[in-house]
């Protein structure tokens, strides 16, 4: 028995979840959570790099610290490594992060627009409209820099010419922000074939985003409890 066996089962099955809801294929898209930090460092269990869902293991998930370091596993980390650190750094709300390539949501990061608020879920869940960050060489810190700034205080951001990323909690929480994202983007995109893509309406908007806020706050100070 392995010191983090437990965290990786959680990541081998988000990562099996995801892929079973089509929100990547093959080897793409990454999942991670972060782990209680040991003499400072942070530390992380993240998918490998270019291992097929349908081959991956939970013994295959790999344990890294912030600089990318191995603890446990043989395995390289995934590429998009970077980004994950750089969630973590910015935002200790945040306890696992999870990149997609869902197809709609997909859609939207190439033609580079923003999926405005337009249904009620997306503020209470994501925190308003999902943002698009600026154009980032993949796996960089460049790239982990701009996503950031997208994210903001955010659950969610698309990835320029790439895909999303969807954080939480937890990995079921993270989970359900990418499939939201995914489905709004259908939404987004279906909508505004016919013509029209209404968002919500300015005062109902700001209502909703109070609520978020005061409950992320809520979280915030829960967290900080000793």
């Amino acid at each position: 028995m392995g010191k983090w066996d437990e965290q990786k089962q959680e990541v081998w099955r988000a990562a099996q979840q995801m892929e079973r809801a089509g929100l990547v294929s093959g080897a793409s898209g990454n999942v991670s959570i972060r782990l209680p930090s040991e003499g400072g460092r942070m530390l992380l269990a993240i998918k490998p790099t270019q291992v097929p869902y349908v081959r991956l293991k939970p013994e295959d998930i790999v344990v890294i610290d912030s600089e990318g370091e191995p603890i446990e596993g043989d395995l390289l980390p995934s590429s998009e490594t970077p980004i994950h650190v750089a969630v973590y750094r910015a935002r200790p709300d945040v306890r696992a992060v999870i990149h997609t390539h869902s197809i709609h949501a997909s859609v939207c990061a190439v033609a580079g627009l923003e999926i405005p608020p337009v249904i009620d879920e997306m503020v209470f869940f994501i925190g308003g409209g999902v943002r698009v960050a600026e154009y980032g060489f993949p796996g960089t810190e460049d790239l982990a820099e701009k996503v950031v700034k997208a994210l903001g205080d955010r659950n969610a951001a698309l990835v320029r010419n790439h895909g999303v990323v969807g954080v939480g909690r937890t990995l079921e929480k993270a989970l359900e922000v990418c499939g939201l994202v995914e489905r709004v983007a259908q939404i987004f995109v279906f909508a505004s074939l016919l013509g029209r893509a209404n968002p919500l309406p300015p005062e109902v908007l700001k209502a909703e985003e109070e609520l978020y806020q005061m409950r992320r706050q809520a979280q915030l100070e829960e967290d900080s409890q000793p």
